[in-house]
This record gives C-alpha cells, sequence and structure tokens, in this order.
C-alpha cells in the first residue's frame, strides 16, 4: 500500500459495504471478488454483499467460496437487488458496482476519500478497459468525453452504479433505486436526479477506476444506445427539468438527436417529390461537423481509432433517436414505484451532516 493511501486510512476510514447485484454471472463474478479482496482499503473496514438476483447458474456459490455475503432473490432486475443490499448493509458507506467490474486495488480508497467532506452525499467512480476493438476504444473514448465534463465542475447530479458510492442513510432516506426500472438502464440515473433535487450534494473522482468490457460490435452498441434513449425518456418523465441539462449528458449530442429527426423529416416530402437536396445535404453536413469536438478527443486519447470517430457518432445520434421515440411511446404505461419530493438545499445538507 502507498503511503498516500495509508496516510488517508490513518485519517478517514469508515465502515464500508460493497454491494454487487449478480444475475447469471458466474462467468465474471470471480474476478470482480478477486479485484474487491485485493483492496488496499482496511479488510476489518468493509464487507461485500452479493445479491444473487435469481440466478440460473453458479453465481451464489462461487459469491459463497470467494466469502462473500450472498442474499438470494427471485429474479427482480437490478434495482431491487442493490435495494436488497442497502437494506442488509451494515456500512456507513455503501458503494456499487457491477459484476462484470473489476475495481482497481485503491479503488474503494478513492471511492471513500471524497466522504471526509461530511456534506458529500455520493461519489461516482471511472471506467476503462483494456479491450482492443474499434467499438469498445470509441465507447471508452465516449466516457472519457463525459468525464471531461463532470471533472469540471463541484457538484454532479449523475451518478453511475459501476463506481457509485453513498452515505447508508442518504440512500434509506432516498427509498434507494426504483424497482419500476427492471433492468441496467437508467435506475442509477433516476436515483441520481432525486438526490441531486433534494439537495444532496454528489461529486466525481475520476482516481476510482473500475475495468470493464464495454460492448465490442456496431450492432450491439446501436441496440444498447437505443435501450439508453428508451429509458432516459422514461427516467425523464418524473424529473423533466433535466431534459434541458444535466451534468453528464453533452448538450452537442442533444443538437446532434435533432438534426437526425430534421433528415428524417425530409424522408416524406422527398416521397412527395419536392426538392430535399440541399437541405439533406446541409443538414449532413452539420451532422458530419458536429462531430469534430469528439474526434478531437479521440486524437487525443485514442488516435488509432480516429477513422471511425464519424461513424461512431452517427451510429449513436440515429440509435438514440428511436430510442427516443420508444420512449416517448412507453412513457404512457410506465409508473415509477417512487416518488422524490424535492428538499431545499439547506435541509438536505442538515440531513448530510447528521
Amino acid at each position: 500500500m502507498g503511503q498516500a493511501a495509508q496516510e488517508r486510512q490513518v485519517a478517514f476510514c469508515p465502515q464500508v459495504t460493497v454491494v454487487v447485484p449478480a444475475y447469471n454471472a458466474a462467468a465474471m463474478l470471480p474476478l470482480c471478488l478477486t479485484a474487491l479482496a485485493g483492496q488496499d482499503y482496511p479488510p476489518a473496514a468493509y464487507e461485500i454483499i452479493v445479491v444473487d438476483d435469481g440466478s440460473t447458474d453458479a453465481t451464489a456459490a462461487l459469491a459463497q467460496a470467494a466469502g462473500a455475503r450472498v442474499i438470494s432473490q427471485p429474479n427482480s432486475g437490478p434495482a431491487s437487488a442493490r435495494n436488497a443490499g442497502i437494506g442488509a448493509a451494515r456500512g456507513e458507506i455503501i458503494i456499487f458496482t457491477d459484476a462484470d467490474c473489476a475495481p482497481v486495488a485503491d479503488w474503494i480508497t478513492q471511492m471513500v476519500a471524497p466522504f471526509a467532506d461530511p456534506q458529500v452525499a455520493g461519489v461516482k467512480g471511472s471506467y476503462r478497459t483494456r479491450q482492443r476493438q474499434v467499438v469498445a476504444r470509441l465507447a471508452q473514448c465516449e466516457f472519457e468525453e463525459r468525464y471531461d465534463r463532470q471533472a469540471r465542475l463541484p457538484v454532479i447530479d449523475f451518478v453511475d452504479s459501476y463506481a457509485a458510492a453513498f452515505r447508508a442513510d442518504v440512500l434509506r432516506q432516498a427509498g434507494g433505486f426504483d424497482p419500476a426500472f427492471p433492468h441496467a438502464n437508467n435506475e442509477d440515473v433516476d436515483l441520481s436526479y432525486r438526490l441531486a433535487g433534494r439537495g444532496y450534494k454528489l461529486v466525481f473522482n475520476r482516481r476510482a477506476v473500475v475495468f470493464h468490457r464495454h460492448v465490442a460490435g456496431w450492432r450491439a452498441y446501436m441496440r444498447l444506445k437505443i435501450r439508453r434513449g428508451y429509458w432516459r425518456i422514461l427516467a425523464l418523465k418524473m424529473h423533466p427539468g433535466k431534459a434541458l441539462h444535466d451534468s453528464y449528458t453533452p448538450q452537442l449530442l442533444k443538437g446532434q438527436v435533432l438534426l437526425v429527426y430534421a433528415l428524417l423529416g425530409l424522408l416524406p416530402i422527398g416521397v412527395l417529390g419536392l426538392p430535399v437536396g440541399w437541405p439533406a445535404a446541409t443538414l449532413f453536413l452539420t451532422l458530419c461537423l458536429s462531430v469534430l469536438p469528439f474526434a478531437r478527443l479521440v486524437w487525443r486519447v485514442d488516435r488509432g481509432v480516429i477513422a471511425w470517430a464519424w461513424p461512431f457518432i452517427l451510429a449513436r445520434s440515429v440509435a438514440f433517436a428511436l430510442g427516443i421515440v420508444g420512449g416517448l411511446i412507453g412513457l404512457a404505461r410506465f409508473r415509477p414505484a417512487l416518488s422524490a419530493p424535492a428538499l431545499t438545499p439547506a435541509a438536505a445538507a442538515r440531513r448530510v451532516s447528521r
């Protein structure tokens, strides 16, 4: 353990519970649990809970063999699984990661460090990957784009559950994750928005790293983004103000989606035989030019995939546009299970500091 890490632990070492929801995760869970067992945080100061969400493979047995506390439940989705972990947690800080993540050795230390500030209620960490596939590398660049954005902000409103930490009392007061989100998709967005709406202080620590295997194929990436668009619209049903601005989503992405809609809107006009060539060319050129900021980031981060930056952003824009349409249709039947009236920042600060 490095001297800096030791000094941090001497100064601030709260009890921690790490919660890992897992469904049929036997192939990937051992790597996650091995990484968690090898943390530089004092072993007596943290516990690991694996919530087996109705797996039909050896997930529970592998978790028990690795020394984790195991909670088993019928398959109910990751939001419900994390809530079970929240209910059983002994730590004053609850940290979440996913079964397909491998945290680096100082991950818990880095996740916990910002809580030395009593006003901090939640902390977000970051992804990295060792993959060499083009799409996976571009997906990592996409995350780096979001991280650059959040790293400039003193507070954020978007904490992803693959590397998320919260004060246990804050989570319980907020009701945890909303089980109305049945998949690993935007349930963490909803929780983040609810906490931010209550005035809780959420921060980003880029050094709290977990390694992950991103989707590696074009088709899989587009399916993922379609689902993201769909569930984001449902999350925005409860938090409509976030449609205009949050700490995570680049404003340029919204413009790219609007350009896709404009291009699609020209199709029926063209079918009617009206001239659309110049408007379509102008819109498509604008969409291509909008990729330049991302291309500059790719050149800085991983220039070996720079040639694929344009098709990547075009694919993302189309996929989000399709997902948003699906989400708007899905609004009619989506019913959140939790409600979270907003508190003033002062009231939230009093809650956190108690």
